[in-house]
């Protein structure tokens, strides 16, 4: 198998280097290129053709953003500028509010993920750890390549199978559990606007995300969305039409209260799937709570987080609805959903907001014994 190609645009000689030599040690990537800003990547990019970029944000001349947009528009003039266009674009982001705001314009320009670069590590073996650990499984998983489970993601899973058949009748939800990663920040923004502000459930997000990023994503999707969306805080009472996200480095879980109704809980117990928040025990919690009448979707990202909680879900008397293949920008979370049979339906991303409300309203009824068509693939 050839070697992923990689173009590293920095403006930092440092970053470059340990960019370039944490990317070279690996057998599977070699570096084709370099550029000190997004002008000079975007003219490199027909002379290199690297098979994935990865893209520092503040630049002079033309930023990352600029770049990313600038890149994303060569579709426009044909031929090869429109396979060129399509190149996945990683994005170096440092951990503030700065830089969380730039990371979010980046993947609303048309970015596919982002690794945030190392801070207050202490050496330059450190820092190299750092990037590899984040960096080399998203540029695999990008690139379509295998990736190692030790760093968060899973090798490339079979296509989805038929729901098994259930044992019992479907419950109606009471709740709605929404997991994504890598791609989930564009997903969800086309997902949650498209529900309307009268949503009859509360509803319980865990997106992949350090802090500080939960907090301005939460900021941006309440903007975007009829629902009210929040960065999730412990002890609030879940209402319908609320969205509670959990923040950066904290798991978000469901606390019944008895008869005083279910609140948010937060904590910070081990990663799971290598990953605080996570989709599984935010799932779980939710199966608990509302004894299994729980509507779970999962969105498009890395790895296989997810999978066990919509298992649980599923034999509880819930559903599942996944993204299919062709709409995700990696389809490892729903794939893995989707492979194990706990999928009731895998649809492309324009349709999960119908499916949602078509499941909400008790439309789409799940009768004993029965499991509804996979469809949707395109």
């Amino acid at each position: 198998m050839n070697p992923i190609k990689v173009m590293v645009v920095d403006d930092s000689v440092v970053v470059r280097k340990i960019v370039t030599d944490v990317l070279s040690a690996d057998p599977g990537i070699e570096v084709v290129g370099t550029a000190v800003n997004g002008r000079a990547a975007v003219s490199k990019l027909s002379q290199l053709e690297p098979d994935l970029v990865t893209m520092d944000i503040e630049m002079p001349e033309m930023n990352g953003i600029e770049a990313v947009r600038a890149i994303r528009g060569l579709a426009g003039g044909g031929g090869a500028g429109r396979g060129l266009s399509r190149v996945p674009i990683i994005m170096f982001s440092t951990l503030t509010e700065r830089g969380a705001t730039a990371t979010l314009d980046a993947l609303s320009a048309g970015a596919n993920d982002y690794v945030t670069k190392p801070a207050n590590v202490g050496s330059v073996a450190q820092s190299m750890e750092s990037v590899r650990e984040q960096l080399i499984p998203k540029i695999k998983a990008l690139t379509g390549r295998p990736v190692a489970t030790s760093a968060r993601a899973a090798a490339p899973v079979p296509p989805p199978r038929p729901a098994a058949p259930r044992t019992g009748p479907g419950k109606k939800p009471a709740v709605l559990v929404i997991g994504s990663s890598t791609g989930g920040p564009e997903a969800l923004a086309r997902v949650l606007p498209a529900l309307p502000a009268n949503l009859p459930v509360p509803v319980l997000l865990a997106q992949h995300m350090p802090p500080v990023f939960t907090r301005q994503f939460a900021q941006r999707l309440d903007r975007l969305s009829p629902l009210r969306v929040v960065e999730a805080v412990d002890g609030v009472p879940l209402a319908p039409g609320t969205v509670h996200l959990a923040p950066g480095d904290h798991h978000l879980v469901v606390r019944a209260n008895g008869r005083a109704g279910f609140s948010t809980s937060l904590n910070q117990g081990p990663p799971e799937n290598f990953c605080r928040p996570a989709v599984d025990p935010l799932f779980r919690s939710a199966v608990a709570a509302y004894d299994g009448a729980v509507l779970g979707v999962v969105l498009t990202g890395m790895g296989a987080d997810g999978r066990n909680g919509c298992g649980e879900i599923r034999n509880a008397g819930g559903t599942v609805v996944v993204q299919d293949q062709a709409t995700s920008v990696v389809w490892g979370m729903p794939g893995a959903v989707a492979q194990a049979g706990y999928a009731d339906e895998v649809l492309p991303l324009e349709r999960i907001a119908e499916a949602i409300q078509r499941h909400l309203s008790g439309t789409a009824p799940l009768r004993p014994g029965t499991a509804m068509a996979v469809g949707g693939r395109r």
